[in-house]
């Protein structure tokens, strides 16, 4: 059992408030990250935040150290110095169950669908492990999820069948199912076509709109600016710049390493 409760002096933004309005707004903190593979820092003392109901970007080149940054969050590269906090609570030394637990949740690039179970026992099979759910409140969660996300129509269907959008929106779902504070995605946009890239995009404004923190990092730069209301860019392992998206693409640092001056949302 951790006990990493820390003391938070952090302003808050004034961002949407969590679902329930009883409780404070939840930031998630990441302070001076810093990874180093043999004697390079790939990452040196990076720092951003993102508060419940806020949908964040963090973007950058190809080798930038941007994807270390945020498995950094996630829990699959442990950093050599830095630290990720949730509230009071300091998660760094969490793994990346632990984290889960926390109210973090995580999406990946890759296909994390079960192929061999339908939809809907996809999602139920996260529901079950909420043992504060009585078995007709997890149903009752289920038929909420599955229309929310419009998966009527494949409920039955098995996750090797579905498209490719279908399946995104099983996977955002089943990461809802498990109730976080925060959801991080991981290239949400790759690999689908442009109707399901707007219907992800809605998604995503639904997980806002819930309340919970969206952080984003992925290669489609214009779809990824269009939906944040906030981004950060990493160049080089490091911070360069931070802002809403207008204020990021007319940063002439911005354009020289990484957008180029003729890129437009």
């Amino acid at each position: 059992m951790h006990s990493n409760e820390i003391n938070s002096n952090e302003p808050n933004n004034g961002s949407v408030a969590a679902t329930n309005s009883s409780e404070p707004v939840a930031r998630l903190t990441m302070q001076n990250l810093g990874k180093r593979y043999g004697k390079r820092w790939v990452v040196k003392d990076v720092s951003f935040s993102v508060e419940q109901g806020q949908v964040v970007g963090l973007l950058g080149p190809n080798g930038a150290g941007k994807t270390t940054s945020f498995y950094m969050v996630v829990g699959l590269v442990n950093m050599d110095k830095g630290r990720v906090t949730l509230g009071k609570m300091d998660l760094s030394k969490y793994a990346m169950h632990e984290r889960a637990r926390a109210g973090i949740g995580y999406l990946p690039q890759e296909a994390s669908i079960f192929r061999k179970l339908s939809i809907e026992d996809n999602i139920l099979a996260i529901l079950q492990t909420r043992k504060e759910l009585s078995t007709a409140e997890q149903r009752q969660e289920l038929e909420k999820l599955i229309g929310e996300f419009h998966l009527e129509h494949v409920r039955k269907s098995l996750g090797m069948s579905v498209s490719g959008g279908e399946r995104r929106r099983c996977e955002i779902a089943r990461a809802l199912a498990a109730n976080p504070k925060f959801i991080l995605l991981d290239e949400p946009f790759a690999g689908v076509d442009p109707i399901s890239v707007s219907d992800i995009k809605d998604v995503i404004l639904t997980l806002k709109n819930r309340g919970i923190g969206v952080l984003i990092t992925d290669h489609n730069v214009r779809d990824t600016l269009a939906i944040c209301e906030k981004a950060y860019i990493v160049s080089e392992g490091a911070i360069i710049a931070e802002g809403t998206s207008s204020e990021v693409l007319e940063n002439d640092l911005v354009k020289s390493v990484y957008l180029g001056k003729d890129f437009r949302v």
